[in-house]
């Protein structure tokens, strides 16, 4: 669902599509100008058949993008999301591509698989480089033959699906690891998305946190609270390793603890990340550079009494 809150575009996920097993980011702004260019490019994507590639963190959104993706289509078919590292090795044929009636013991009936489940619609296969790579070989026959063969048919399937895949490694890498088939890279480089970490895109970091907010205040029939200025601070320095999953749950654990109208830093339970940077660019000056700045760094430090 694409609306307005708190003056700013805003994706979510509409609650009829929400599933705790497969979503980790749960909404997206465009306030930030690097996010505000990603949304022009989806856009520009979303209604041309070819596949898409996603890059980000995990947590920073990319299934959000892959269902607007299919919502700004026309694509009338349904949008199956399957995450590639819960796909059994051993019967990944049969899961991705279905099988035939009676293939295995106690199947009287045959199964679609999940591209058969997305015909007509958009398949969204989350951390494609867990594929093992005989199923990246077939999955790209399949893209590219608009066909597949079930487990146990002796005769290929037609199918219409649109694939948006997601990674949060670099897949040019895995192929030249040879983890990864180049083909199959290649079909996907067509349209690619990059999909900034939150700490790159720090102008979207309060107006989630408002969104987070209102949301958890509503579903626990808790007045608003303001977010002070000094916790904004905050918010903005943190750089926020699990995107914007962890945001949420900052919000929400901020919400629970905070007694007054306001959230204050020390609600928000983050570590003071300004002086952590100090810390650390002390430790390399102290490590790595030259005697002059050691020299001068130890005087400054024992006038201060902190040596």
């Amino acid at each position: 669902m694409s609306f307005e809150t708190f003056g700013q575009p805003l994706l979510t996920f509409p609650d009829a599509e929400k599933s705790p097993l497969s979503i980790r980011a749960k909404a997206l702004v465009f306030v930030d100008p690097r996010s505000r260019q990603l949304r022009q490019e989806l856009e520009e994507l979303a209604p041309r058949s070819i596949s898409v590639l996603i890059r980000g963190e995990t947590g920073s959104g990319k299934e959000l993008l892959a269902r607007h993706i299919h919502r700004a289509s026309d694509r009338g078919g349904l949008f199956v999301s399957v995450n590639c590292g819960a796909i059994s090795p051993t019967y990944a044929d049969a899961e991705l591509f279905g099988y035939a009636a009676g293939t295995y013991s106690g199947s009287a009936s045959s199964r679609a698989g999940w591209f058969g489940s997305a015909n007509g619609g958009t398949l969204y296969l989350d951390e494609i480089g867990d594929l093992p790579l005989p199923i990246q070989i077939k999955l790209l026959a399949a893209l590219e033959n608009h066909e597949v063969t079930r487990v146990g048919a002796h005769q290929p399937s037609p199918v219409d699906v649109r694939l948006v895949a997601a990674t949060s490694i670099d897949l040019a890498q895995a192929v030249a690891a040879g983890k990864f088939h180049e083909r199959l890279y290649h079909y996907l480089s067509e349209g690619q998305l990059e999909l900034p970490a939150l700490r790159e895109r720090s102008g979207d970091i309060l107006s989630l946190a408002e969104y987070f907010l209102g949301i958890y205040s509503q579903r626990l029939d808790l007045p608003v609270p303001l977010i002070s200025e000094a916790a904004q601070r905050v918010l903005e320095r943190h750089t926020w390793p699990g995107n914007t999953r962890e945001l949420e749950n900052v919000i929400h654990f901020a919400l629970l603890v905070s007694t007054g109208d306001e959230i204050l830093p020390e609600h928000l339970n983050l570590p003071d990340e300004g002086l952590g940077q100090i810390e650390r660019q002390l430790k390399q000056i102290l490590s790595n550079g030259s005697d002059t700045e050691k020299a001068a760094l130890k005087h400054i430090l024992a006038n201060a009494n902190l040596l």
